[in-house]
């Protein structure tokens, strides 16, 4: 799995004040969550920039001081005004506590109702799953080949091996959708 490495300093100081220092520095200050204590730090803007504005999934390694966390994005924060990233939480990853995040989907192979004439719509970019960070993984495969006109993939139709899924299964995912010309061409066959 492709990891980010993110060099930071521990911050010492805390407030409003502290907060725009850091930021008028060119700094983004973060919190390390899922340890055995919360961990606040900063570190350059632009090395959050690999982690924060990709849509893959990737762990980030932080290094504070000699010591190097293995992390996952939780949540962040962007000026209203200016979208300036403000603020990152990062959560802390232990082999042996679950973790809830978002992974992305990949559908794959060619559908049989594209080939027929239909359209492919895409409805949910990523699950929400939980599981151990051993069982992380970059993208969720979903086959499609079977797909056809008028039909759905659900979120309970996705097999994800040692993850439990916290999307509503009825959910669709996925779907082929019926062409403006495949509609005139069947109702020009039932004339």
């Amino acid at each position: 799995m492709k990891t980010i490495t993110i060099e930071g300093q521990l911050r010492t100081e805390f407030g409003k004040r502290a907060t725009r220092q850091i930021r008028s520095q060119g700094a983004v200050p973060a919190v390390i969550y899922g340890g055995a204590k919360e961990i606040n730090f900063s570190a350059p803007a632009a090395a959050f920039k690999g982690l924060v504005y990709t849509p893959n999934f990737q762990l980030a390694e932080v290094n504070l001081d000699g010591t190097t966390y293995r992390c996952i994005l939780k949540d962040l924060q962007f000026d209203k005004v200016t979208d300036e990233l403000i603020h990152l939480d990062l959560l802390e990853l232990t082999d042996d506590k679950k973790v809830i995040a978002a992974i992305p989907v990949k559908f794959t192979g060619s559908a049989k109702g594209v080939k027929d004439g239909g359209r492919f719509v895409s409805k949910i970019k990523s699950l929400k799953v939980k599981t151990l960070p051993k069982y992380l993984k970059e993208v969720i495969e979903v086959p499609i080949d079977n797909l056809e006109i008028n039909a759905n993939i659900r979120v309970e139709d996705v097999v994800a091996e040692n993850m439990e899924i916290m999307n509503s299964p009825r959910i669709p995912i996925a779907s082929i959708v019926m062409t403006r010309q495949l509609k005139q061409e069947e109702a020009a066959a039932k004339k």
